[in-house]
């Protein structure tokens, strides 16, 4: 009898403690890994969003090329002379200085 009422009295606890690890991982996962994926998003929308007809830029597979014509899902890159290929706005991933570098 003794030790139903021993482990009865011990197995009682606030349940929010119980939680507590869940919730401060879920908070550690959002600041670290979450907010700044969201921001990362963000920034690359307003560069899409901000390009203009001879922007120089780069391709997410690393060509390098000036924007020629912007259409509303694609644009189309003038990487050499005479030589011109289309591709989705979201394969922009740096927009570079007039200068080229």
């Amino acid at each position: 009898m003794i030790f139903f009422l021993i482990g009865q009295s011990s197995g009682q606890g606030n349940p929010i403690m119980g939680l507590l690890p869940l919730i401060l991982i879920f908070v550690v996962f959002y600041f670290l890994l979450i907010l700044p994926q969201q921001r990362k998003q963000k920034k690359h929308q307003q560069l899409v969003a901000d390009l203009q007809k001879g922007d120089r830029v780069v391709t997410s597979s690393g060509i390098h090329g000036t924007i020629t014509n912007i259409k509303d899902h694609t644009i189309t890159l003038l990487i050499a002379d005479g030589v011109k290929i289309e591709l989705e706005k979201g394969h922009i991933t740096n927009k570079l200085n007039p200068s080229g570098s």
